[in-house]
């Protein structure tokens, strides 16, 4: 049976998905998680999982940088992302970082059948808009194989220096030794190319992304 996990923070359109998709594929196993952490605790639990459906925008996510430490943390697990934002460079950057497929919200039924055909073929998929601008980024290339290098442990450091946190803290929140943190650090510096922290931390916070949707509601 075909595992299928729907992640996303809006309740209507994640029942939306579901419905789709059990209509392109009426025998999968269907699961909903509402938050980034949410996606890592089912993969821990559940390593079979065939596929993360994830909203590029959703809790704790930050953009792009939700994708890298997905496909950092559960290299196993395929990756589509879904989105209202339909930039063809955002989607090429996807593709770059780990994603297999860019589904927008606005596809019809016929191309998200489509799409989910493409993955389970190991292909990659991007809707025909996106095709026909083909938008190649050397950096986001060179990045995206710089965090693949890094470890799972290695990355969740990363993404707590990012956020600001001291080593202290790192240890507390991973629960490791502070002296371990900064072995992490210094392998990670080693790995991307930084020379201290903060170099590091700007190099993961380049993959953070505005959501369009939030943005209308602010204005």
């Amino acid at each position: 049976m075909t595992h299928i996990l729907i992640a996303d923070d809006h309740p209507l359109f994640r029942a939306a998905l579901v419905q789709a998709v059990r209509e392109v594929m009426p025998g999968a196993r269907l699961v909903e998680v509402a938050s980034l952490d949410a996606v890592h605790r089912w993969l821990e639990d559940n390593p079979d999982t065939d596929l993360v459906l994830l909203d590029l925008h959703m809790p704790g996510g930050h953009g792009l940088a939700g994708l890298a430490g997905l496909r950092c943390r559960h290299p196993q697990v395929a990756v589509a992302m879904v989105s209202a934002n339909e930039d063809p460079a955002v989607m090429q950057r996807a593709i770059e970082h780990g994603a297999q497929a860019f589904i927008p919200k606005s596809a019809p039924l016929e191309q998200i059948r489509e799409a989910l055909a493409a993955v389970f073929a190991c292909q990659t998929w991007l809707p025909p808009a996106a095709r026909m601008r083909r938008i190649e980024s050397q950096p986001d290339r060179e990045l995206a194989r710089k965090l693949g290098s890094l470890t799972a442990q290695q990355f969740r450091v990363l993404e707590l220096v990012a956020l600001g946190k001291l080593n202290k803290q790192i240890a507390d929140v991973l629960g490791i030794q502070e002296r371990t943190v900064k072995a992490h650090l210094q392998a990670i510096f080693e790995k991307l190319g930084a020379r201290n922290r903060t170099q590091a931390g700007v190099l993961l916070r380049q993959l953070e992304l505005t959501d369009p949707a939030r943005q209308l509601e602010s204005a």
